[in-house]
């Protein structure tokens, strides 16, 4: 436990400082723009058959879309496959300063994901508790699980900042989700 103990931000930080360069917050505008850009992702994916979930890297300046991603199936979510495809691309340098954008919360093994591919913010529209309510108990297309991207990623070695769920933004994904999920629900 001791050891655990010593695995702060802080000691990271002072360890590897050039890992942890400063990060530009986003402005209200910009999220709210990088979640209509994501909605356009999500609303193609779907359009295809596939899960209502979508993802696309922010550069430092919090407004060039780098990279985008949709969910694939049930193992290759749009976060955790744009998260590994970040790092192949990008220094960790340059990926602590980006920002990964979501519509919808991301699980435990995308928040996982983003934190070993050195991403240093995360944005996300609706939360876990809102796919829950959506999706419903014993939906076979998504075993909602009961977890928050917060419980995975705060108080780590990396303090990767977390912004969600935005209000406005998380009604309008519930809302244009349902199209898929309200087929899916008991």
């Amino acid at each position: 436990m001791a050891s655990e103990a010593a695995l702060t931000s802080s000691a990271a930080r002072e360890i590897a400082p050039d890992l942890f360069p400063e990060r530009t917050s986003p402005t209200k505008a910009q999220i709210d723009a990088a979640i209509e850009k994501c909605l356009e992702i999500q609303r193609r994916a779907v359009t295809f058959g596939k899960r209502p979930f979508a993802a696309l890297l922010l550069a430092p300046d919090n407004e060039t879309v780098l990279l985008m991603h949709q969910s694939v199936d049930q193992v290759n979510h749009a976060e955790s496959s744009l998260a590994r495809l970040s790092y192949c691309h990008y220094s960790k340098e340059f990926l602590w300063q980006c920002t990964l954008v979501s519509t919808w919360e991301p699980c435990a093994m995308c928040s996982a994901t983003i934190y070993w591919a050195h991403i240093g913010r995360v944005i996300y529209a609706a939360s876990n508790e809102q796919l829950a309510g959506l999706t419903g108990p014993g939906n076979k297309e998504n075993f909602t699980m009961k977890w928050h991207t917060r419980d995975i990623l705060l108080d780590q070695q990396k303090d990767v900042e977390i912004i969600g769920p935005v209000e406005g933004m998380d009604e309008v994904v519930v809302r244009e989700s349902d199209v898929y999920w309200s087929k899916t629900r008991k």
